[in-house]
């Protein structure tokens, strides 16, 4: 069997992890790695034994030979290129969200179609362990008919502080209430027909970060489930964890409870702090990525390899980028909001 051949716009931190995957997965292979700074690019390919290296997404698409790209840019970059990848015949693993306006939405999703490429966007919720038993137990009727939820997913401050140089352009709900949604959406296995949602900002502004701290938002399914959401960025830096995790599901005959923020599997003490190493999302055994996080990433591959369905398929992300817009909205104007697909 060849090997699928991957390309990775992006050389940050998360882009030399897509890297790693595809060197460690049997059935792919990273030959291109493009970045506008030629300097991280080179230092990455070298690294990891890439041989092709771009400053600019046009040329690697003209020239490269990869059948694949990730695209692993800040959110609002996203739609250029995937545009571009598209019309070039490559497939594409988008990082989230798919598209952060209406028309960058429509414009990839009618590229992918065009061209006849797949394409999927890296929502790893479902992959998560605690997140697929949940959604067993729902799909067979353990707790029946998911009637209420609640998800709380936000991050320290550090993340929207020092972590990602361009979160002032960006928001936690698109950083991380794609994931929220996305598993909403899946539990209930319905979409989202209203939203209404606040915003509370300053703290950030403070520190420099013109962004919302918070949102919290009332999600109406069409079917009638409710469930409310929170997403920030202003945990203390001094959590124990990174992500500030739980959800809760609520059904007619029972009731399912994640929390994803203390596993309490191992903690590290000294006389300066306490820690607990994160050993169920990103974290490396034997030089090899593990976690939940890189099983969507190794899934792609997959999923291009045997051809089949895509576990989040491009409609499923089109459709929570869409809420993720009207929740925008309606934290900026006050109003509940009917999301419109």
């Amino acid at each position: 069997m060849e090997k699928v051949k991957m390309g990775i716009i992006g050389a940050g931190v998360w882009g030399e992890t897509h890297a790693s995957i595809y060197r460690e997965h049997p059935n792919a292979e990273p030959v291109a790695i493009c970045d506008k700074d030629e300097a991280r690019a080179k230092a990455l390919a070298a690294k990891l034994g890439i041989t092709q290296v771009y400053t600019d997404y046009h040329e690697m698409a003209a020239k490269s030979d990869c059948d694949a790209v990730a695209v692993v840019t800040p959110d609002f970059l996203h739609a250029d290129i995937a545009v571009c990848m598209a019309d070039a015949g490559k497939h594409m693993l988008i990082e989230k969200p798919l598209a952060t306006t209406k028309e960058d939405i429509a414009r990839i999703c009618e590229a992918v179609e065009r061209n006849g490429v797949r394409c999927m966007v890296d929502l790893h919720n479902r992959w998560s362990a605690a997140f697929n038993v949940a959604k067993q137990k729902i799909d067979d009727g353990t707790i029946g008919e998911p009637w209420t939820a609640y998800i709380r997913h936000s991050d320290i401050k550090w993340v929207a502080t020092d972590m990602l140089k361009w979160a002032a352009d960006s928001s936690i709900l698109w950083f991380l209430g794609s994931h929220s949604l996305d598993a909403l959406r899946w539990f209930f296995n319905d979409e989202v027909k209203q939203v209404y949602s606040v915003k509370r900002v300053g703290i950030l502004k403070e520190l420099g970060v013109d962004t919302a701290d918070v949102y919290l938002t009332t999600v109406i399914f069409q079917n009638g489930g409710i469930a409310h959401m929170e997403n920030g960025w202003v945990t203390p830096n001094g959590n124990g964890n990174v992500n500030d995790f739980k959800c809760s599901v609520m059904g007619t005959k029972g009731q399912v409870n994640i929390n994803a923020s203390n596993h309490n599997l191992i903690q590290i003490a000294t006389d300066e702090c306490m820690q607990i190493p994160d050993v169920m999302v990103t974290n490396m055994v034997f030089d090899k990525c593990k976690g939940l996080s890189y099983e969507s990433i190794r899934d792609f591959v997959d999923r291009l390899v045997d051809g089949k369905e895509f576990r989040v398929t491009l409609e499923d992300a089109r459709r929570t980028a869409l809420a993720l817009i009207a929740i925008h909205e309606s934290a900026d104007t006050g109003e509940i909001v009917d999301v419109v697909y």
